[in-house]
């Protein structure tokens, strides 16, 4: 074998226990992802600069994802619920070819439209290409997944994320240039989808490659819906950013992300938080056991209102000295420069809270299968996120910013906790009327 086969057959190597590695390998798979996601503009900031580190904090975090997820399609959930095989994985591969290309396209035709300086639109448009390059893997451990081997999943997240975080670094550390840092970190990447995807799939013999072009379309239909919702999710949860990259310099925009980070650590905790028991809401509500579903949603409801509050109040007290401390991990020049944003730090994880809330009936309406519902608030949610958040930041600058970003989630969260409870209301009466007709 060669030396990728030996590989692949190193990552599959049965385990003893397989549920517990599945468990195990997609934890650090999840933190490995989640922690370069929050960190890597650290190292850029205090190596190049706080201007070329916005410019990578925005084109990582925000643009790229916003790529990321015109990519990756919303498919995930669909592609590893397909049990029955409705779809064969060539289909699915093929179908995620044609997103990768639109993805690219897309984000081609915001940089040549932006404004942007060649430099600026270089190092943007390779930092698209690294997050395409990670939603065209999502494709091969979405299958593993459904194929019954997350550990294969959490490997891939794992390795991938190592080895093209430690490219970049490297690249960045020895050549002081974010363009060749962004370069040897899309290389890489793409290396790891071959090496932890591409070679290991071939390996799993349940994996169908054939394909059928008469059924893009129709797994582009089923997927449609949920692709907008999380696209438009995703652009209201970033408007701010967006709004400071068009109204003001490059080093706000790392400033922004920096005091923004918190927000992923409270998304990370409601998930752990939320995930476990949405089996459970799901048998509660098909099973019409209406009493268990509502205790079981006011008892989540309250863990995350307790834990935001927890949050915010550390936030409130200790978030001067964490801003101090990372302006002396920056490095003497950023002295001052992330301490007098104590209060927006604080508003932004006050509308982190509201985010996590707003998840939680966001699943709920799910469950209830109101899609049309969820896509109704996103869609005014993001009109108005169109129109308020360059307002406030043209008015406050960053504190602008993080007022937009506060109001938008309370708006948000607002609209599906409402939306929830009048879904529930209305579900609840029409299977009460049903079960008296039968």
């Amino acid at each position: 074998m060669n030396l990728a086969d030996r590989l692949a057959a190193s990552l599959m190597r049965p385990a003893a226990d397989r549920e517990k590695q599945n468990i195990i390998w997609n934890m650090i798979g999840s933190f490995c992802y989640a922690f370069a996601s929050m960190v890597l503009a650290f190292p850029v900031m205090r190596i190049v600069g706080e201007e070329q580190g916005g410019i990578f904090a925005f084109g990582y975090s925000t643009l790229g994802q916003q790529m990321f997820l015109v990519a990756y399609f919303g498919l995930r959930p669909f592609q590893i619920t397909d049990g029955r095989g409705e779809y064969r994985f060539g289909d699915y591969l093929r179908h995620r070819f044609l997103t990768c290309g639109a993805a690219l396209l897309a984000g081609a035709g915001y940089l040549l439209v932006s404004g942007y300086t060649p430099e600026k639109a270089v190092i943007v448009f390779l930092l698209i290409c690294y997050k395409v390059i990670d939603g065209f893997a999502d494709v091969y451990e979405s299958e593993f997944q459904r194929q019954g081997h997350l550990h294969l999943t959490g490997k891939s997240n794992t390795f991938r994320t190592l080895l093209s975080v430690t490219a970049f670094l490297a690249v960045l550390v020895l050549s002081r240039s974010l363009t060749a840092a962004c370069a040897a970190g899309t290389a890489a990447q793409a290396a790891g989808v071959f090496l932890f995807d591409a070679v290991v799939i071939r390996r799993l013999p349940a994996v169908d490659t054939a394909w059928d072009r008469k059924r893009l379309w129709p797994l582009t239909g089923a997927a449609s819906l949920l692709f907008l919702s999380v696209f438009l999710d995703f652009y209201i949860f970033s408007s701010a950013k967006y709004a400071i990259d068009a109204c003001m310099d490059d080093a706000a925009s790392g400033y922004f992300n920096i005091i923004f980070m918190p927000t992923s650590v409270i998304n990370l905790a409601a998930g752990f938080v939320i995930r476990p028991v949405l089996t459970s809401l799901t048998n509660d509500w098909n099973g019409r056991d209406f009493g268990a579903f509502h205790r079981m949603l006011g008892r989540i409801s309250a863990l995350i209102g307790a834990l935001s509050l927890l949050a915010v109040a550390l936030a409130a007290v200790l978030g001067r000295p964490v801003l101090g401390l990372l302006e002396m991990l920056l490095g003497d020049a950023y002295a001052g420069s992330l301490t007098r944003y104590h209060i927006p730090f604080v508003l932004v994880v006050l509308g982190g809270g509201f985010y996590a809330i707003l998840n939680l009936y966001y699943y709920v309406l799910v469950i209830l299968r109101r899609q049309k519902v969820i896509f109704g608030i996103y869609a005014v949610m993001t009109v108005l996120a169109v129109i308020l958040a360059p307002a406030l930041v043209r008015r406050g600058a960053i504190s602008g910013a993080a007022c937009a970003y506060l109001a938008l989630m309370t708006l948000m969260a607002a609209g599906f906790v409402g939306g929830a409870r009048l879904c529930m209301r209305y579900g609840e009466k029409q299977r009460a009327q049903g079960s008296r007709m039968d």
